[in-house]
């Protein structure tokens, strides 16, 4: 199947109230399993590559190559998106590579200065049919829109996304990064009031903290792009650990990497679920 942007995934999903899974790629495991489990699901997926992964591989080419490569031979419509860049430029060669969305992330600056850079990145992205996701951190804060209690206020993220002109918004309201429990509890009224105020889609990062019938509320209420990382990396570790537990002199890669693959598959399948993608 053609790749497709991420912005017609999406959209669609928004007016009908459905999740989107969006899913980080670190491996190119990552990569195959994202596929796998949303042909699963028969569900459309988008596969995420952080500026943290590119920092981890060295360089954006290869990594953005392999998702790439995934999604065009998947059997749904599956989308590869640049997730947390803080430069422009990262997102230039993310464009040039082919990434068909970004996520431009100047959250950690003060709110006049998040709004001019993001206004100028996400400009010079239309300019080429690029689709922008961006994050409204805390005013004056260093840690971002999901720093633990910071929440997103309805009326300044209208103001927001009217004076950067992006395509979707990230937003705070219970999840945080990285998390390892999933007791997060969302404020699922405050999604229901950026949903009222916003006009562009709604996306949650964070998500592997927030229980599964949150998740599904979340959805309901009016969040649309939601972000997984962690969980898969997890459901990997889990599997990679019983294998070379029962096998102590395995050194195969296949044999071990394997199994967490199919794992991580199953798990992006159920998530899929979940969110009635």
């Amino acid at each position: 199947m053609p790749l497709v942007g991420t912005g017609e995934i999406v959209g669609p999903a928004a007016a009908s109230r459905r999740g989107v899974g969006a899913f980080n790629v670190i491996q190119l495991e990552h990569a195959t399993a994202i596929v796998a489990g949303a042909e699963q699901a028969g569900a459309p997926v988008v596969l995420q590559i952080s500026e943290n992964c590119v920092k981890y591989h060295g360089a954006a080419a290869p990594v953005i190559a392999a998702a790439l490569a995934a999604a065009a031979v998947a059997a749904v419509p599956a989308a590869v998106h640049l997730d947390h860049a803080t430069s422009p430029e990262l997102v230039r060669e993310a464009v040039d590579l082919g990434a068909g969305s970004v996520m431009f992330d100047a959250s950690t600056l003060a709110y006049d200065a998040n709004v001019a850079a993001t206004a100028e990145t996400a400009a010079w992205c239309h300019d080429r049919g690029v689709w922008v996701e961006a994050e409204l951190g805390e005013v004056g804060g260093k840690d971002g829109a999901h720093a633990p209690g910071v929440r997103t206020d309805p009326a300044e993220a209208a103001a927001y996304v009217a004076a950067t002109g992006v395509d979707a918004l990230a937003v705070a309201v219970g999840s945080s990064h990285a998390m390892l429990t999933r007791d997060a509890v969302l404020d699922l009224g405050l999604i229901a009031e950026l949903r009222a105020a916003v006009p562009v889609p709604l996306v949650l990062h964070g998500s592997s903290g927030v229980p599964d019938a949150t998740l599904a509320a979340a959805v309901a209420r009016g969040m649309t792009k939601i972000n997984v990382a962690t969980r898969l990396n997890e459901v990997l570790t889990a599997e990679v650990r019983r294998a070379l537990d029962a096998s102590p002199a395995l050194v195969d890669t296949r044999r071990y990497l394997g199994p967490g693959r199919a794992a991580m598959a199953r798990e992006v399948a159920r998530i899929l679920g979940v969110l009635g993608a």
